[in-house]
């Protein structure tokens, strides 16, 4: 466990990496952009970039092992999600929809129907675009997650 507040971020296709810039500088937090090929990160001493394996998984490893109660993760990954919850983790996805221990199970269940109806050939529609209404949510939930972590 670190002790300070910190933001973990699943960096292959995350939306809201510029917000959470503008919260990390606001709130003097640190980030840790997580990913498995160079990308490119502020040159700014809160942010550290953390290039991983290209293994399967290497970059939800590396963020779950790092997982703590100070820690606010950022993921699209509902089984990452899981993981970091188990390990004390405040999880928000890019939407700024909490992962909570009461909803990750549906979350993984739904998750699974969907796996197995697009195995049997059903054609299902993806997730709705990502819209301006999900960056404001996502701004207003990292920053009060950040602000619950810090009292």
């Amino acid at each position: 466990m670190t002790g300070i507040v910190r933001i973990l971020v699943d960096a292959d296709a995350c939306p809201v990496k510029d917000e959470i810039y503008k919260v990390a500088y606001r709130l003097n937090v640190p980030v840790v952009i997580v990913a498995n090929s160079y990308f490119r990160v502020p040159a700014h001493p809160l942010i550290e970039r953390v290039v991983v394996s290209d293994g399967f998984d290497a970059a939800d490893d590396w963020i779950a092992e790092q997982a703590d109660a100070k820690s606010v993760v950022v993921t699209a990954d509902i089984l990452l999600a899981d993981r970091c919850i188990k390990a004390g983790g405040t999880v928000l996805s890019n939407t700024g929809k909490p992962f909570t221990g009461n909803s990750i199970g549906g979350a993984i269940a739904t998750r699974a129907i969907m796996a197995d109806l697009r195995a049997g050939g059903d054609i299902i529609g993806g997730p709705a675009p990502f819209s301006n209404a999900d960056r404001s949510r996502f701004l207003s939930a990292l920053d009060a997650a950040i602000m619950r972590l810090k009292r």
